[in-house]
């Protein structure tokens, strides 16, 4: 192996630069944006998961068959934690979710063909799950279609990447640059080309070197021969604000970041885990992008597994977004008490929203109000 090989070698195609001092590959293929959608699919996904499907028979609380469905297993291969996970993956990725109902169960195509109608129901065909594709056609009536958006913000990130990506390749090959270990050689290398000459340079270059400049090595020593001498040429040698930091890269991580989570109404602030605010950005987090996406789910149940005529009776169902917040019960005391004292919550409603078991008794479902309160009609004469 020459010389010149031996530098040219450190370069290779498709994009990959091989650091000379370390001998490693490091792809310009980027996963920030992977990343930034995925920490908001599993914060979305896990934030949902804590909430509860309650099923009304006119007016009634029941658990039956649906509450069984939807809370605990949809279908026999996954719980409903894992189902909410698909369907908001799904939701996310491809900016919709069929769900189709076979043999009692909830299954999420993973591919389908829509079409659409103006008048009539919309067709689904080639509706596959898995490696099974059902040889049907499915109706709007008999699947629930959850769309997220009129247009797919997916391709708004895909096209602000396309360009991102190539800032963030750039810093990094920049601090790749600058921060690589850089020698000159000096010697006399006009000499004759004869075999045993060759393998003393090649061992000098290959071996010795390469041990030099391996970082996972406690020491090496490299003997230099005559009529040879090494200068370092590296920037880093020089000093420099941008020499040894990767903050550059770091802050358009954070740029990729940010334009992700305005896109999926997240504060930035929960995927990087800052702890200002939290509360505000919680707040937040859960009027702008979980409500909506509860909404949109329990409404397509709604109108999927129950008449009009039954959804008018108040035979319907809901996502209970209470249970989200972990909420401490010495705050909670004070409005839980000025609640019930109002008749507005009974025993089990409050043991409910402390995430305690309701008692299986009467009293414990009626509703009481303190004597101080008497109706505003009932009042004359300015009493």
């Amino acid at each position: 192996m020459k010389f010149i090989d031996w530098i040219s070698g450190l370069f290779g195609t498709n994009n990959t630069l091989k650091l000379d001092s370390s001998f490693f590959d490091l792809s310009s293929n980027l996963f920030y944006k992977r990343l930034a959608i995925e920490t908001c699919i599993d914060l979305i996904a896990n934030t949902l998961t804590r909430c509860e499907f309650q099923t009304f028979d006119k007016g009634t609380a029941t658990r039956g068959e649906n509450y069984f469905l939807l809370n605990v297993q949809p279908n026999k291969n996954q719980n409903a934690s894992e189902f909410m996970h698909s369907l908001v993956n799904h939701l996310v990725m491809n900016n919709e979710c069929l769900v189709i109902m076979q043999d009692r169960q909830l299954l999420i195509a993973d591919e389908f063909e829509k079409t659409e109608f103006a008048l009539r129901e919309n067709k689904y065909e080639k509706v596959k799950v898995g490696d099974l594709e059902f040889g049907k056609t499915f109706l709007e009536s008999e699947v629930l279609h959850f769309k997220l958006n009129d247009r797919n913000i997916m391709h708004v990130i895909d096209g602000l990447y396309k360009d991102y990506g190539k800032l963030l390749a750039s810093a990094i090959g920049y601090y790749k640059r600058k921060n690589n270990k850089r020698i000159l050689i000096k010697g006399n290398f006009l000499r004759s080309q004869d075999t045993e000459t060759q393998e003393a340079i090649n061992a000098l270059f290959e071996t010795q070197l390469s041990n030099w400049f391996n970082a996972d090595k406690a020491g090496s020593a490299f003997q230099l021969q005559d009529g040879y001498g090494i200068e370092d040429m590296s920037d880093s040698k020089y000093g420099g604000a941008h020499n040894n930091t990767s903050r550059d890269i770091s802050e358009l991580a954070n740029d990729v970041i940010n334009f992700v989570a305005m896109a999926f109404h997240v504060p930035r602030g929960l995927i990087r885990g800052d702890v200002a605010d939290v509360e505000k950005q919680i707040d937040g987090f859960l009027m702008f992008c979980i409500m909506p996406i509860a909404k949109l789910i329990a409404a397509e149940f709604n109108r999927k597994m129950y008449t009009k005529n039954e959804y008018l009776e108040r035979s319907y169902l809901k996502l209970d977004t209470t249970q989200i917040k972990v909420v401490d019960i010495t705050q909670l005391a004070t409005a839980a008490d000025k609640l019930f004292a109002v008749g507005g919550l009974t025993i089990n409603d409050i043991l409910l929203l402390l995430g305690k078991e309701p008692i299986n008794e009467e009293w414990a479902n009626k509703r009481y109000v303190t004597k101080n309160y008497q109706q505003a009609d009932t009042l004359k004469g300015g009493e």
